[in-house]
C-alpha cells in the first residue's frame, strides 16, 4: 500500500477556487469602469451636447486657444471672428469650450 487513495471531495474544492482566482479580476475591472469608462462616456456626451447647442453669437475657444465669435453655422463648418473684419474657418469639433457672453469684450 504504497499509494494513498484519491478523494472526490477534492474535485469540488478545486471549483471554488477557480472562482476566487478571478475575482480580483473582476475587482479591478469594476474599479476600472467607474473612475476611467464612465466619467469618459459622460464628458464625451457633454462636449457633444455643447457643439449641438452652438449658435450664431455665441463666444468660443478652439481646441488651438484662439477665442472667437461665432459668425456663420455650418454642419461641419464654423466661422469665428477672431478681430474685427478677421474670420477663420475652423472645424465644428476643434471648438473646445463656449464662453459666457460678453467675454471677449472684457479682454
Amino acid at each position: 500500500m504504497l499509494i494513498s487513495p484519491a478523494f472526490a471531495q477534492a474535485a469540488g474544492a478545486a471549483q471554488e477556487n477557480q472562482f476566487l482566482t478571478f475575482l480580483p479580476m473582476i475587482a479591478i475591472f469594476v474599479v476600472f469602469y467607474f473612475l476611467l469608462i464612465r466619467p469618459q462616456q459622460k464628458k464625451q456626451k457633454e462636449a457633444r451636447a455643447m457643439l449641438e447647442a452652438l449658435e450664431k453669437g455665441n463666444e468660443v475657444v478652439t481646441a488651438g486657444g484662439i477665442l472667437g465669435r461665432i459668425v456663420k453655422l455650418d454642419e461641419q463648418y464654423v466661422t469665428v471672428e477672431v478681430a474685427p473684419n478677421v474670420q477663420m474657418v475652423v472645424q465644428r469639433g476643434s471648438i473646445s469650450q463656449l464662453l459666457p457672453k460678453g467675454t471677449i469684450k472684457g479682454l
